[in-house]
């Protein structure tokens, strides 16, 4: 094999092993990534300052080129929900099995629901994410710990995977890499992310910074549980998932439709 053989080559398996990482978009598929073409329609947009070039936007370039859009699309939901826009909570609720993301909302009082997305994409099965490329979207309660208006998917959202939960359960079981770079992000590609397009990751980028990242909740489970129960019947589960779904089904409480 030449050299440059081998660098390819290097490459590919370095683009298998990470997560939904922000420095390399996704290209390459395989059966067990989850892929759908992204159908978006580009819009066209007219900007109060000049173009930037790729890497030199900022979270208030986006809030600002994005913001009417989002609140005209979002606000009737939200008027409709009797929660004002934008809000001082918001929880978002990701549902592997149904591939659905809610969005719900408080001012004070009790949280309401105001919308559901489809997830364009989310690689792996039921259960956590354990280790560095095992293409798992993760499961448990996560806050946002970045926004990324340079992402090679449009937009992108970290989130704090691995949290403490995560974190304690690698360390006792000798798991030192379990992994990193988890996103929900725009277009339609997943290695362990939520890829939910990019109109509406422009809806929830701008949503997330509006109300301050800290504000936001993030809960991600194997399928809904207000239908069945979560159970950790699968002997190929860790021995800790029961804790896991016990601490999600508790989370899961404030958000019944009624």
């Amino acid at each position: 094999m030449n050299l440059r053989a081998k660098i390819m080559a290097s490459l590919v398996v370095l683009a298998f092993l990470g997560g939904c990482t922000e420095h390399k978009p996704i290209n390459t598929t395989t059966d067990s990534i989850t892929i759908k073409k992204d159908t978006t329609p580009h819009r066209q947009l007219y900007y109060s300052h000049p173009p930037r070039l790729p890497g030199q936007w900022t979270v208030a370039d986006i809030v600002q080129d994005y913001s009417a859009s989002t609140k005209g699309k979002l606000n009737p939901y939200f008027t409709k929900a009797k929660v004002s826009y934008p809000p001082k909570e918001v929880t978002l609720i990701a549902l592997k099995q149904e591939k659905k993301l809610e969005l719900w909302a408080r001012d004070s009082g009790e949280f309401r629901f105001i919308r559901n997305y489809n997830i364009q994409a989310a690689s792996g099965v039921a259960g956590p994410k354990l280790r560095q490329g095992d293409k798992q979207v993760p499961e448990g309660i996560y806050r946002i710990a970045g926004l990324n208006p340079n992402s090679h998917y449009h937009l992108s959202m970290k989130i704090n995977y691995p949290n403490e939960f995560d974190l304690f359960h690698a360390g006792q079981e000798g798991r030192i890499a379990p992994g990193s770079d988890i996103f929900i992000h725009g277009k339609a590609v997943s290695i362990g992310c939520l890829a939910m397009g990019d109109e509406v990751i422009d809806e929830l980028f701008v949503l997330t910074a509006q109300v301050g990242a800290e504000n936001v909740k993030v809960v991600i489970a194997p399928h809904d549980l207000r239908n069945h129960p979560l159970k950790s019947e699968s002997k190929s589960l860790p021995r800790w998932t029961p804790v896991l779904y016990s601490i999600i089904s508790q989370e899961m409480k404030p958000y019944y439709r009624r």
